[in-house]
């Protein structure tokens, strides 16, 4: 169980899952202080020009940052398009593993989930339809 980041209400299952997924994405590694290696490469790879190279060096940063700090998400695909405004979106699709974290690999049949997160021009981080 954790908190909503923009409520502080309660949140567990998927729900807690969708939050750490974009946590772990908008953070930029280096910027925690008691834990440098923590987020991802994401950020640094935003403004940068959607050629070939970098668009691949975004796919590995999700998937490598993904992999290693949120285990209850098992990443399958990943889509990126530029959208209106220069933002860009991000579809994820995974399973979900919901005792990963425990050590529990096994997944739940029917849990395919996607998540859609949208990244705008001024650094706004936040769940798209």
């Amino acid at each position: 169980m954790d908190l909503n980041h923009d409520t502080g209400d309660a949140v567990a299952g998927w729900e807690e899952v969708v939050q750490s997924l974009l946590t772990v994405l908008a953070t930029r590694v280096s910027t925690r202080v008691f834990r440098r290696e923590f987020g991802s490469n994401v950020p640094a790879l935003i403004d940068a020009p959607m050629n070939e190279a970098n668009v691949l060096a975004l796919y590995v940063a999700i998937a490598e940052a993904l992999e290693r700090w949120e285990p209850r998400f098992e990443l399958s695909d990943v889509q990126v398009q530029g959208a209106a405004g220069g933002a860009i979106l991000m579809t994820l699709t995974g399973t979900y593993r919901p005792k990963a974290h425990i050590g529990d690999l096994s997944t739940v049949a029917d849990r395919l989930q996607t998540v859609r997160v949208l990244r705008d021009r001024v650094e706004n981080w936040s769940l798209s339809a």
